[in-house]
């Protein structure tokens, strides 16, 4: 008998015997109905394919846009944007914790002139955008309206995602701003404005894929998301709104990795598990706000710099693995990822993956071609019951929000990952390339590089920006940001107002921080 990644019995035989008691009606449904572990909407991917993002970003607003072309003539069906370091935290690119980070793991967005440049010649009405960032959310979401109401596109067309996911910030990544309980009043204000300015958007992307990535199992990689989810919800809930108002937009965020079929699995066991906590925890009576729908990402943690081209396979596994379990939306990996920023040619060779999965396959030619399989629907429940266990532990603990401060998912995942790592240095598990078919033979790679120079060109434009604008009507809407944040008004309107007039990301995040603080972590050890 074997083990899946999340621990679980993998056994050599399954039968009928695996599924005694099982209630086909009550565990599977039909697609598009409650509980939705067969997929979200009837007809899935028999209607259309899933949408192609690549994640893209780096350089300044120009080179990206460069990209962002280069992909939409190449086929791909949604944008999906990566920004630098400096962008997540909340810092100007002349920020002196900005040096040496500006433009390196994605692109430099500072003000509305950024973002003007970032989308120039890409009308925002026909593009569905993906922007992943967090703590400065609102500020890029804004700027994405503004440029939009520029192109002379109402907010009400606008269609995308932004992550705005911060508590898995405090969990897996570290790009938090501010503490707990601000960042989710901030999330809470999103969800406000977008409903009643920007309908079609999904205002939070929660999202598993970085705590997979920092060696989360797929078990604790769902419950914890959930976890957090329902920490969103409750926290929405207690700011007075309903329910069924906000739901429908929520999205989540996935990893997937080589192991298609506890992949599959998972995936079908997180989608019956949020379907049963939104409508018997929290009494959505909207079958919208049962839905689970959700971005999947390849496994970028399961890709080797050694042998490179191997992860062309890999990447193609990976995708098929989500396809085959439902995702609504899909990236995948440059196989150069492992080595530096993607080039040109291995973003297209990415793109391609899922284009011979969607049109070379016949993966889309019947729903959930796995249900009623003995071992998937076996893992399919045990992997909801494992996941169940750990919420309830969770809840235990007061919530998400509780856990995190008693840093409980941190060292959760910390020993997860250890025990990953043991395995492949002691040789338990295979990685080709790495601890077996390895090679002597040194490949000659040329990566993309980012122009050091970019930093100070990005800083002459912060330079002339700051010198053009009205700087005395900045400071006045900035001290209007930091009395809405002391108070309890909507904060998206007066930073809406802030970014009109050019104020910057930064100087917005730094009247939050003058009226909030900084999240301070306290290691769980």
């Amino acid at each position: 008998m074997g083990r899946t990644e999340s621990g679980l019995p993998l056994e050599a035989v399954y039968g009928p015997d695996a599924l005694a008691g099982w209630d086909p009606a009550a565990q599977l449904g039909s697609p598009g109905q409650y509980p939705f572990t067969r997929g979200v909407y009837p007809t899935m991917y028999t209607g259309r394919p899933w949408t192609m993002r690549q994640y893209a970003g780096f350089g300044t607003a120009q080179e990206s846009n460069e990209r962002y072309r280069q992909l939409l003539a190449a086929g791909t069906t949604g944008l999906s944007v990566a920004f630098d370091l400096p962008t997540q935290m909340g810092y100007d690119s002349d920020h002196p914790l900005a040096h040496g980070e500006v433009g390196k793991v994605g692109v430099a967005i500072d003000s509305i002139e950024d973002m003007r440049v970032l989308f120039e010649g890409i009308p925002l009405d026909q593009v569905s955008t993906s922007m992943t960032i967090n703590a400065p959310a609102a500020l890029l979401l804004l700027l994405y309206q503004l440029v939009a109401e520029e192109q002379g596109v109402a907010a009400t067309q606008l269609n995308g995602t932004i992550q705005n996911d911060v508590l898995k910030e405090y969990i897996a990544r570290g790009t938090y701003i501010y503490p707990p309980a601000q960042s989710i009043r901030l999330i809470t204000d999103i969800f406000t404005y977008c409903r009643a300015e920007i309908p079609k958007w999904n205002t939070i992307s929660i999202s598993g894929y970085h705590m997979a990535e920092a060696g989360a199992t797929p078990v604790q990689e769902i419950a914890f998301t959930l976890a957090d989810g329902i920490a969103y919800v409750q926290a929405a809930v207690d700011a007075g709104q309903d329910v069924d108002e906000f739901a429908p937009r929520l999205a989540f965020f996935f990893v997937s990795r080589t192991t298609i079929l506890e992949e599959v699995a998972k995936f079908r066991a997180a989608r019956r598990l949020w379907a049963r906590i939104m409508r018997d925890r929290f009494g959505a009576k909207d079958p919208k706000s049962w839905m689970l729908r959700f971005h999947t990402q390849t496994a970028g943690v399961q890709l080797t710099a050694q042998q490179p081209e191997v992860n062309l396979v890999r990447v193609a596994v990976q995708g098929l693995a989500a396809v085959l379990g439902g995702t609504q939306s899909l990236h995948t990996n440059s196989f150069d990822e492992a080595i530096a920023l993607p080039t040109a040619k291995a973003a297209r060779l990415a793109l391609r993956t899922q284009q011979v999965l969607a049109y070379e396959t016949d993966v889309c030619g019947t729903v959930d071609p796995f249900a009623g399989s003995y071992v998937i629907e076996s893992l399919t429940d045990e992997i909801e019951q494992a996941a169940t266990a750990l919420i309830d532990r969770i809840d235990q603990m007061g919530g998400a929000v509780a856990a995190i401060e008693e840093g409980f998912q941190k060292a959760e995942i910390e020993r997860s990952a250890y025990e990953v790592t043991r395995q492949i240095d002691g040789g338990e598990r295979t990685v080709v390339g790495v601890n077996a078919f390895t090679t002597d033979e040194h490949e000659h790679y040329e990566p993309l590089r980012v122009d050091p120079a970019i930093e100070a060109e990005q800083v002459a434009r912060l330079q002339a920006l700051r010198a053009a604008r009205d700087s005395t009507e900045v400071k006045r809407l900035l001290e209007e940001i930091r009395q809405a944040a002391r108070g309890d008004d909507n904060l998206l309107y007066p930073m809406r107002d802030a970014l009109r007039a050019r104020a910057t990301i930064g100087e917005v995040c730094d009247a939050l921080r003058d009226a909030w603080g900084q999240y301070q972590p306290v290691d769980a050890f």
